[in-house]
């Protein structure tokens, strides 16, 4: 006769191994879902947190430059060659038409306006560097209601974009820039880089009053170095059309090709008006987008275009 505690032993056994098991195996599900659920939150949770570290960055920059004043009067002080070099590598920018770009008097700069206008800052760079000049621009409002955000304002001679304003930068004989798309054409445009300037005709105006040239500028792939988020970007846009408080988050940062064209002075001419001005102006920029950028936009052509211009100079 079998002895009654073998069964009994046998079988809760087999049943612990069973209990065992279905812990195991719910904690496996558990442990997927967790992990998947990360997963797919992550690019959510990075969108919005990047708005926070990029404003984080531009406070800490701010800083920087009223360090850099106290310590070095703004002056005395160089970046190191290898510093530039090692920038070079990094960015691989260029730009075309420089020499439009007068060593002396007054022009306005139309440029296209990117997510980011990273390019604005390259530009201003080899400005200072190859043309022994520097540029105003205009910016928007809500820039100048940002704490602490003076000290980038000063650097960077950044003015609040009335005609009266503009037109007096431009009689004293200085350079200014601004992008009739603003913040518009940054957040709400998209890679068929249209233009989003509305009915906005001041730019035209600045330079018929200050009797000044206008000089066009358009960087190639400057929309796929810094995206915006697509996903509610209507109701987003009806907000800021209400309230002009840009709510839409930027991400990116790629390593991009980009390359900027300045165009050929659009020269001041009295018999026509401002509005034909602003329409002449357009055109030649939709001109330069359909001439350097190949639509739509696509950020890997755009990386790939880096390195296949780095082939092509090192041939050359």
């Amino acid at each position: 006769m079998a002895d009654s505690s073998y069964f009994s032993s046998s079988s809760y056994s087999n049943a612990s191994y069973g209990s065992l098991g279905r812990d195991a195996l719910n904690l496996y599900f558990q442990y997927q879902t967790v992990l998947w659920t990360a997963l797919l939150m992550a690019p959510i949770v990075a969108t919005l947190l990047l708005p926070v570290v990029m404003l984080a960055l531009v406070y800490i920059s701010a800083l920087y430059l009223k360090a850099y004043r106290y310590y070095y009067k703004m002056n005395g002080y160089t970046f190191t060659p290898k510093s530039w070099e090692a920038a070079r590598s990094l960015i691989r920018y260029e730009i075309k038409g420089l020499e439009n770009i007068p060593k002396e008097g007054p022009a306005l700069i139309v440029f296209y306006h990117g997510a980011m206008p990273v390019d604005w800052y390259y530009l201003l760079a080899n400005t200072i560097l190859h043309r022994k000049r520097t540029i105003s621009a205009v910016g928007d409002r809500f820039l100048f209601k940002v704490p602490a955000f003076d000290a980038i304002i000063d650097c960077f001679q950044i003015y609040p974009g009335t005609i009266d304003t503009c037109a007096e930068i431009l009689k004293k004989g200085d350079l200014l820039a601004i992008a009739p798309g603003g913040v518009r054409e940054a957040l709400f445009g998209d890679e068929t880089y249209p233009l989003i300037w509305g009915t906005r005709k001041g730019f035209a105006k600045v330079a018929m009053e200050a009797k000044v040239p206008i000089i066009p500028v358009f960087t190639e792939n400057i929309r796929e170095a810094f995206f915006t988020l697509s996903f509610g970007k209507k109701r987003l846009r009806s907000i800021y059309e209400s309230t002009r408080i840009p709510l839409v988050p930027i991400y990116g940062g790629f390593p991009v090709k980009l390359r900027t064209f300045i165009g050929k002075p659009i020269e001041y001419d009295p018999s026509i008006s401002p509005e034909k001005m602003a329409e002449r102006v357009a055109d030649k920029m939709k001109d330069m987008i359909k001439d350097h950028q190949k639509l739509p936009g696509s950020l890997s052509r755009s990386i790939l275009e880096r390195f296949t211009s780095l082939f092509k100079l090192k041939q050359s």
